[in-house]
């Protein structure tokens, strides 16, 4: 077992954790100008709404984030590398930086965790975001040709694995596969993180967060919650939860299902609601935290935090909400075979 993983488990036995807010709202609020994004890079291309390459270009930024949310509370930090991928990039022109823009990613919020736990003594953790780029491996883009696919397993394991080698270069604990709609893909990110793990010669654990697409509790690809979890409980993930999709009280019973079969921390970071005609966030951060706070109280989560809308003073008002409220206690499921196509499936012994 790795040292982060047996720090973090540690402090999870304890409390209720909480991990950080919404990046990209958070930039969109600074109203940022292509000068700001682009820098001067010289790629050629328009940067702007490129937010993995302030990393590079606008620093204090990401920076000035990272210490909003940890002053709100934040245990974890996830780095601002959502689209930090050579194929999201290369929409940018900007590709072959991704090696830098993750490793200076991560060293920023790892600057930055480890100046608040200085402070203060309490452990802080950074997160490698790794998001699900926008291919997918198990569909195909073209209505005539359902075979078809932009791209295959091997090429998106070493999409992944580029990724995670630069984040744990600079200083990431974990690799956070997030926003999974795509079953499949996740799976290519596991196995780039266990590439890489073969090469460093030790664990770097892996979070796994999926999406809904639907409120009956399906990805894109078409998996159930439980489904999705007995596809991926071999990769002994740190934890296993949901983000983005909804607000919290869509999400509530997927929640509930979840937390009752996952044998690992349960970490949910919803959307602040539903958004409104403009694409805006208007749920308070009372209203957020009200609702992930019922989740706690039901002993059903183990990390709470905001995705698209919150706000720092979402994150303050979360951990405050859950500040005295116990942690889920782990299940210990009994021993079956269990396996999953795009519903779970469990075999009589």
């Amino acid at each position: 077992m790795s040292t982060a993983r047996e720090a973090f488990l540690a402090e999870a036995a304890k409390r209720i954790l909480i991990i950080d807010g919404a990046f990209g709202t958070e930039i969109q609020n600074r109203k940022l100008t292509e000068a700001d994004y682009a820098g001067t890079l010289g790629l050629g291309r328009d940067q702007k709404g490129n937010n993995d390459i302030l990393a590079l270009t606008r620093p204090d930024v990401p920076e000035a984030i990272h210490r909003a949310y940890f002053a709100a509370g934040a245990d974890l930090a996830e780095t601002n590398t959502f689209s930090a991928n050579r194929i999201s990039q290369a929409d940018y022109g900007a590709e072959h930086l991704v090696r830098e823009i993750n490793v200076e990613s991560a060293r920023l919020a790892r600057r930055v965790a480890d100046s608040f736990t200085a402070d203060d003594g309490r452990p802080r953790f950074v997160a490698g975001a790794i998001g699900p780029t926008n291919k997918t491996l198990s569909l195909s883009p073209d209505v005539n040709d359902p075979g078809f696919r932009e791209i295959d397993w091997d090429e998106l394991v070493d999409v992944y694995r580029e990724q995670a080698v630069a984040l744990v270069e600079g200083g990431a604990d974990f690799i956070l596969v997030e926003t999974v709609f795509d079953t499949l893909n996740a799976k290519a990110g596991i196995m780039a993180v266990r590439q890489m793990e073969r090469e460093l010669g030790r664990e770097v654990p892996v979070m796994l967060s999926m999406t809904l697409t639907d409120l009956s509790g399906r990805n894109l690809s078409g998996h159930t919650v439980e489904a999705f979890w007995h596809a991926v409980r071999h990769a002994r993930p740190l934890t296993i939860g949901l983000n983005c999709s909804f607000g919290a009280t869509q999400l509530r019973p997927h929640v509930r299902t979840l937390s009752a079969i996952a044998d690992c921390p349960i970490m949910v970071y919803p959307n602040a609601g539903l958004p409104n005609e403009l694409g805006e966030y208007d749920e308070l951060p009372h209203e957020t935290a009200a609702l992930v706070r019922e989740w706690a109280d039901h002993g059903q989560v183990n990390v709470l935090g905001g995705c698209c809308g919150s706000t720092p003073a979402h994150i303050a008002a979360i951990a405050a909400a859950v500040a005295q409220t116990a942690p889920r206690t782990l299940p210990a499921p009994p021993v079956v075979t269990r396996l999953a196509g795009l519903e779970p499936f469990e075999m009589a012994a």
